[in-house]
Parts: C-alpha cells; sequence; structure tokens
C-alpha cells in the first residue's frame, strides 16, 4: 500500500516478534506467552502486511472482545495512518453478523433481521414450549427455557450431536430428553419465520453460508487475502470451522497460547491450536517468550509450572525475562482457611507501611466464595478493597435467595424477604405475594402460630396459584424445618468451633440430623427445595451449587444465625463490586479467570491446595490440566512479588475437612520459591 509512513520493524520489536511479524505467506502458529507483547505483534503484523502491499480490506483480523480489536486497529491507525474503519476487524460474531447481512437469503433471513439478546431467547423459546406442550411449562420438574437454550448453544458451538450434549447436560430430567428436540427444532422454524437471529446464530449461520453457498465462499476466500486470529487457544470448534473454510489457502496466521486456555467449560476446544498444524500442513510455528511483565524469580516459578505438564513437540515453552533479578515467590503453610485471612490481611498491611499503594496489590482466587473470610478480615483491619470479578458473592442471586430463607426465619416480620422467596414461585409476582404474605399475617395475628407455621394453613394455599402450589408447599415444608432447628439451638448450646488440634476430629464427625448451627440450617435450605428449583432455572447450577457450599463453609463460623445474617449486611455495605477509579486506592479482589490478560505488581494467591486449586470438581472430572493452566495464568500476573497460600483445612458443607497439598507445588523443584510454615503459628 502506497504512501505509509516508515516503520522501523527492527527496531521496534525483539528477534522474536520480528520473526512472527515478518513471516511470509503462509500458515503461522504464533505462541505468544504471558507478558510477551502480543499485542504488538498483531499490530505490527498488520502494519507489515500493508507495506508489503496488502490493502486493509483485504485483512481480516477476529478477536475475542470489541475492546481487543478497537486497541489493536487505533494502534494500527497511530502506526500507519490507515483509517480502522477500512479493516475487517473485529469479535467473531461482529463479523459473522456483517457477512450475514450480505448474504442472509442463503439463511433464509432478510438483511435487516433483528438480533435477539438472551432475555429474549429465553421469552421466545418458552413461548413455543408453551404452544407445543403446555404440560412440560407446568411441570416444576423440567428445565426452564435458560437451562435447555445453553445446552443447545453448547451443542452448536462445539459441533456436537444435540441429543448427546441434552442427554449430558440435563440427565437429571426424568422421562428423558427427547422432547427437548422438538422444541429446538420449533424454535429455529420460528426465528426462521419472524426473521430473528440469535447470538448463536451470527456463528452457526454463518458457517451455513459458507458450507451451502459455493460462490460466497469463493468470495471471502478471495476477500481475505490474510488472515489472523488472537487468543486462538479460547476457539470452539464452530470458530475453528469457519476460519480453516476461509483460509483454504492458508492464508492464516492463529496467535494463541495454548497455556492459557482456561474456558473448556465455555465450549473452547484446546485440540484447536494443538492440532494447527495437521489442519494446515506447512505451518511455521514463532515463539515469543521474551517476558516484559515479571522478574525472573516469578517466571523460574511459572516455568515449573509447564515443565511437568504433558509435552507436545513444537510447543514446548520456556519464558524469560528481561528484567533485573526480584525476589522468589513465596509459598505460605497455614493451618486453615482463617489463618489464611490473618496472614494476607497482615502482610497487606506490611507491604502498604512499607509505601506499597492498596491498587497495585491483587488478591485472585479460583472461586467467588473462596474470598468471604478475607473480606471479613479486611474489614476488621480497615482495608478498603473493590471486587472486580463481576457480582459480590452476597449480590449472586442464588446467594441472596438462601439468605431470603435465612432472614425470614429469623426475623419473621422480614416482607421484604418474605415476598422474594414468594416471587421464585411460578406465576407469582410481587402483588400475588403481597396477598400470600397478608393472608399469612392475619392469620399469625388471629392465632399466634408464627408467620412460617402461618404460611401452611389452608386459608392462605388459597391465595396461592395452582401452578405454583407444589413449590409453595415445598418451600414451607423447607422454611418450618429451618425454624425447628433454630428453636431447638435455642434450647440446647451449639457445640464450640474446634480448635486447629482438633480439626481433623471435627471433620470426622457425623452432623446433627436437626439444624441447630447456622451451617446447618444453611444446610436444611439448600437440600430443600432450593436445591432441586436451581437446576430447572440456572444454566449453570452446578457452579452454583460449589457456591451454596460455600456459603455453608462461611455459615459455619457463626454460632448465631442472627450474626450471620448481620455479617453478611456489614459485608454488603462495605465492599463493593463498582469499577474501582484509577485514583483510588483499594486493594483489588478478583478471580484467576477474570485476571487473564492482565498484570499486576504484586499477587496474593489464595487457596493453593487441592480441593480449593484444583478443585474438587475438576479433578473428579478429569480436568487436572486445565487447573494447571489457571495456576500458571495466576502466576504471570505478577510483576514483582507473588505470594501464595496454602491451607491444610478448609470449612465445608462437610464441617472442618482436611486439604492434601497442591498437586503442582508438590511435583514442583523446591528451590524456586521460598516456603514459609505458619500452620502451627496463632495470629
Amino acid at each position: 500500500m502506497e504512501g505509509l509512513p516508515p516503520v522501523d520493524f527492527r527496531g521496534d520489536l525483539n528477534d522474536e516478534q520480528f520473526a512472527a511479524v515478518t513471516s511470509p505467506r503462509g500458515p503461522a502458529l504464533v505462541l505468544a506467552g504471558a507478558g510477551s507483547g502480543k499485542t504488538r505483534t498483531l499490530t505490527y503484523r498488520v502494519a507489515w502486511l500493508l507495506h508489503q502491499g496488502a490493502r486493509p480490506w483485504d485483512i481480516l483480523l477476529l478477536t475475542f472482545t470489541n475492546k481487543s480489536a478497537k486497541e489493536m486497529l487505533e494502534r494500527v491507525e497511530d502506526l500507519t495512518g490507515v483509517p480502522r474503519g477500512q479493516f475487517w476487524g473485529g469479535t467473531f460474531h461482529s463479523i459473522g453478523q456483517r457477512i450475514l447481512r450480505r448474504n442472509a437469503a442463503v439463511a433464509s433471513r432478510t438483511p435487516d433481521f433483528t438480533i435477539l439478546d438472551q432475555k429474549e431467547s429465553e421469552h421466545l423459546f418458552s413461548e413455543i414450549v408453551k404452544a407445543t406442550d403446555g404440560a412440560f411449562i407446568k411441570d416444576k420438574t423440567n428445565p426452564k427455557a435458560a437451562v435447555i437454550l445453553d445446552a443447545y448453544s453448547h451443542a452448536r458451538n462445539t459441533l456436537r450431536p444435540l441429543p448427546e450434549v441434552m442427554t449430558e447436560r440435563l440427565d437429571w430430567m426424568k422421562g428423558g430428553t427427547e422432547k427437548l428436540l422438538k422444541f429446538c427444532a420449533d424454535y429455529e422454524a420460528a426465528k426462521k419465520e419472524r426473521n430473528l437471529c440469535d447470538f448463536d446464530d451470527l456463528l452457526s449461520l454463518w458457517l451455513f453460508v459458507l458450507e451451502n453457498d459455493p460462490a460466497v465462499l469463493a468470495h471471502y476466500r478471495q476477500r481475505f487475502q490474510h488472515i489472523l486470529v488472537d487468543e486462538f487457544q479460547d476457539t470452539n470448534r464452530l470458530q475453528s470451522r469457519i476460519i480453516d473454510l476461509l483460509a483454504s489457502e492458508h492464508q492464516i496466521m492463529a496467535v494463541g497460547d495454548d497455556a492459557q486456555c482456561i474456558y473448556t467449560w465455555r465450549g473452547a476446544d484446546w485440540e484447536n491450536i494443538m492440532a494447527f498444524p495437521q489442519r494446515h500442513p506447512g505451518t511455521q510455528f514463532h515463539t515469543i517468550d521474551i517476558n516484559y511483565r515479571s522478574t525472573p524469580e516469578i517466571l523460574d516459578f511459572a516455568n515449573e509450572i509447564l515443565r511437568h505438564r504433558p509435552q507436545v513437540d513444537g510447543f514446548e515453552r520456556k519464558l524469560r525475562s528481561v528484567r533485573s533479578s526480584g525476589v522468589q515467590p513465596t509459598v505460605f503453610t497455614v493451618g486453615d482457611t482463617s489463618q489464611q485471612a490473618k496472614l494476607v490481611g497482615r502482610k497487606i498491611l506490611q507491604l502498604h507501611h512499607e509505601g506499597h499503594a492498596l491498587a497495585d496489590i491483587h488478591v485472585l482466587y479460583r472461586a467467588h466464595y473462596q474470598s468471604l473470610e478475607l473480606q471479613m478480615e479486611l474489614n476488621a483491619l480497615g482495608v478498603p478493597f473493590v471486587i472486580t470479578s463481576g457480582h459480590k458473592f452476597f449480590d449472586l442471586i442464588h446467594i441472596k435467595d438462601i439468605l431470603a430463607h435465612l432472614r425470614f426465619v429469623h426475623n419473621p416480620l422480614d416482607q421484604v424477604a418474605l415476598s422474594r422467596l414468594l416471587c421464585l414461585l411460578p406465576k407469582v409476582g410481587p402483588v400475588a405475594a403481597e396477598k400470600i404474605s397478608k393472608a399469612a399475617r392475619e392469620i399469625n395475628e388471629a392465632q399466634g402460630r408464627g408467620m412460617v407455621r402461618a404460611l401452611r394453613d389452608p386459608a392462605v394455599l388459597k391465595r396461592v396459584p395452582e401452578t405454583a402450589k407444589d413449590d409453595f408447599n415445598d418451600l414451607t415444608i423447607t422454611l418450618e424445618d429451618m425454624l425447628e432447628g433454630l428453636e431447638a439451638a435455642k434450647s440446647k448450646p451449639a457445640p464450640t468451633r474446634p480448635d486447629a488440634d482438633l480439626f481433623r476430629a471435627a471433620a470426622e464427625a457425623a452432623s446433627p440430623k436437626v439444624a441447630r448451627t447456622p451451617a446447618e440450617t444453611v444446610r436444611v435450605c439448600i437440600e430443600g427445595w432450593y436445591g432441586a428449583f436451581i437446576k430447572t432455572i440456572f444454566p449453570d447450577w452446578r457452579e452454583r451449587e460449589q457456591d451454596l457450599q460455600g456459603l455453608i463453609g462461611f455459615a459455619a463460623k457463626f454460632e448465631d444465625i442472627g450474626d450471620l445474617v448481620a455479617q453478611v449486611a456489614l459485608l454488603n455495605g462495605e465492599s463493593s463490586d463498582k469499577k474501582a477509579e484509577p485514583e483510588e486506592d483499594m486493594l483489588r479482589l478478583t478471580t484467576i479467570h477474570q485476571s487473564k490478560g492482565l498484570e499486576f505488581p504484586i499477587v496474593f494467591l489464595l487457596g493453593v491446595a487441592d480441593g480449593l486449586l484444583p478443585l474438587t470438581r475438576a479433578i473428579d472430572d478429569g480436568d487436572v490440566e486445565e487447573e494447571r493452566r489457571l495456576f500458571y495464568v495466576a502466576c504471570t500476573r505478577a510483576e514483582n512479588l507473588l505470594f501464595l497460600f496454602s491451607p491444610r483445612f478448609a470449612v465445608s458443607g462437610e464441617g472442618y475437612r482436611p486439604l492434601d497439598p497442591c498437586r503442582f507445588l508438590e511435583e514442583m523443584n523446591p528451590d524456586c520459591y521460598e516456603l514459609a510454615d505458619y500452620a502451627h503459628r496463632r495470629l
């Protein structure tokens, strides 16, 4: 392309980046390690192609977020002066909808088709189910639209047979999943008839167009002379199939890091990057392992994590730092997760007093619930913090639902909590909930039976819609079970919490059958009607069950349910899930998944023990290697200091349970970290 300003490719790039940027035409796989300047490499690759004569519209740049695409194309514009609007750049879905609108007829749509959001898709699907089989909707044990659509989406994005996925993901559904296939077929017909596309259609119909119209396929193969794909390790089979069709001449450069593939649970296929050389013969490998982020000591630790994974020829990695020497990562062994919270709080205050800004310190963890004890400790210490990984734990819908149960049995006058519970029932909104609540209040005032038991009166049941009666009955049984346990607790003292020497004995002790402690009260609630309810409502119910077990562990720290409810209110009031302003000096807390792509001067990693990282569920499901990659991602976020905490015991739904040492740490060379044993110290 003529008229471009000069770019000093040789001077602006290191040797590894330069080799990738100037790679000759043909398939290329760029393995870019953490902190190695991947975005810079892609940006300069686009600039290089322009300098070699490519036109902006000949280049297709596919990313996973609009932010990434915008950032890269802005950098290209700054570097070359070419307006970013001239490129075909964006997310898979945004490019898919552009191509679909140009070829809508092939997909049985018109160019002005409407894109449904998630809620609109669920509404349409529910409408289809109701019209096809009204009895299915009324059966409370059947999955709701969101759950069915999630399984359908998984099948479409992974290109797996729909019957297989439905059976696998909805194996708890009684009566089999055959009728779900009919619902999905009718849903597709309705979208076609109404000129609609859901989010998955932007990819699946894109693929359909390419596979069913040779002229369209030939056009885009000719149009896209250069295809660049970012974060290739996160592509699913559907995306990979689209790319392979477009890149028939192997005019593709895939950039990614197999060691950071951490999204297989949502459809990403690790094999896409591993099998790239087989799908594109003659692939040129480029490895970029020069790291600008972390100290040599942190990278030595990270390299040790990868050294013990299954090795594949061509994919061997060893990050190298350009920075001067720092300090080794420190692994703190602690007695339990409570001691972990105390020690983390103390270390954070120490660093702050030494002059480190709180905003430079990030605490990472595998799952939301693993940060609860630390949040309590930070509140007690007066350390301001912000949670940057979405909602606060106690703002999660399923957690708020359980808390509403607790609030109501603790304080039967809490009509807000009761209304939330009633509105969970089919066909019950705020107006109907108030009528039910009012009837119960009148029974209670007349008979003095208490609100919980008044809800079970026949006069109250008359106010409940017919479709909600079964759920209402199960709800009130659960509430009464919870209440009886709390009443029993008032007449008999609760057991004291075991000290460190009795942890193992406590873990082996049988739980009482009657709910007495707050933890047992939470357990009764979860094992009551709500445990079955979440399976029908939430696609990710397995992850939510994990959160609920974490809530039981949190509740075990309290001897009185009133203290538990009050502490939750304090946590919600004193911490925040808002975005901290750059100038605010606040500690950051986030999950490992949400930290990917970011970097922090100081990192604290919680729960480095089998059962926490790796998670028990991942161990049971055979997903240990993805947990290893998560461990690697967490550690490579750190620039200067890395602290890891390995507890010996954790509080869970089963009480105090022992934790085995983290298998990843056990296999590593102990010379790559400092070990500090706090397991037998009192803090």
